[in-house]
């Protein structure tokens, strides 16, 4: 029998049209996946996780079966109670490899039932990254090509501009 739920878990602060489509790519192989956002996160994310989570689910199609939950503290143990073995991970670039292939290794050491499947998201989406739509944001750029209309309102909410 395969493998029918993952999870896709992350920050996602912002939400990107590079993060909607892995989700996408990730739906397509497993009908039932678990969009995971990760509360405690270090880097002290612009959104609160349910700021991120209301955003993710604006996105999807009213009638999508992707869960969004938020989960605090590491992942493999989330894993472990939602029976999900199956770990999404977006590459982006050779620079994001590294990083990720550790994480992985890091994950089926300590849960050795995780396994990580890598997928790269279109061409026009490889250089998308929230650090830099934040940036961008916050300078007062137009982030509209790169993020949900939602997203963009979200973000000149946050940083005050009209």
């Amino acid at each position: 029998m395969g493998v029918t739920r993952a999870i896709y878990p992350g920050s996602f602060d912002p939400l990107t049209l590079g993060h909607l489509d892995v989700i996408e790519r990730a739906r397509a192989m497993f009908p039932d996946l678990i969009v995971a956002i990760a509360s405690n996160e270090p880097k002290g994310p612009l959104f609160t996780a349910a700021e991120r989570a209301a955003l993710i689910r604006e996105a999807l199609p009213a009638n999508s079966t992707v869960r969004v939950e938020v989960f605090d503290g590491l992942l493999v143990e989330f894993a472990r109670q939602q029976e999900t073995f199956v770990v999404i991970r977006g590459l982006r670039a050779i620079s994001d490899f590294e990083f990720e292939f550790q994480m992985a290794l890091m994950n089926r050491r300590l849960e050795p039932r995780l396994e990580t499947v890598f997928l790269t998201p279109q061409e026009e989406f490889t250089f998308l990254s929230s650090r830099i739509v934040k940036e961008v944001a916050r300078l007062g750029g137009d982030v509209t090509p790169f993020v949900p209309t939602h997203v963009t309102a979200a973000l000149r909410n946050k940083f005050g501009k009209t």
